[in-house]
């Protein structure tokens, strides 16, 4: 089993900054089986939506075209923590932001937080 704590959310101005964060603990094995990790968001009435994703090495990143060129995933393994920084953002960024842990192959699994509101203000 593996929990996942976001924090960092909050209420910013638009055109400003926000990091959020994700801590991933568990047993080390199921940490372990952690293929990739990302950040979705869902606005009020929207559907959930895939913001940015990295794999388990943090050697490839995928990024939702709204978001491309202002947002940037990253992880530290040694802190087990993955990493949203939000710069130049809009209101349109306005959602509760999960974190999300998928492990691949025959047994997928997939993990989320309980989630971390971010309001930006125009």
């Amino acid at each position: 089993q593996v929990q996942l704590v976001e924090s960092g959310g909050g209420l910013v101005q638009a055109g400003g900054s926000l990091r959020l964060s994700c801590a991933t603990s568990g047993k080390i094995a199921a940490i372990s089986s952690i293929n990739k990790m990302g950040w979705y968001r869902q606005a009020p009435g929207k559907q959930r939506e895939m913001v940015a994703s990295i794999t388990s090495g943090g050697s490839s990143t995928n990024y939702a075209a709204s978001v491309k060129g202002r947002f940037t995933i990253s992880r530290d393994s040694a802190k087990n923590t993955v990493y949203l920084q939000m710069n130049n953002v809009k209101p349109e960024d306005t959602a509760v932001y999960y974190c999300n842990a998928l492990k691949l192959g025959p047994t997928r699994r997939a993990y989320w937080g309980q989630g971390t509101q971010v309001t930006v203000s125009s």
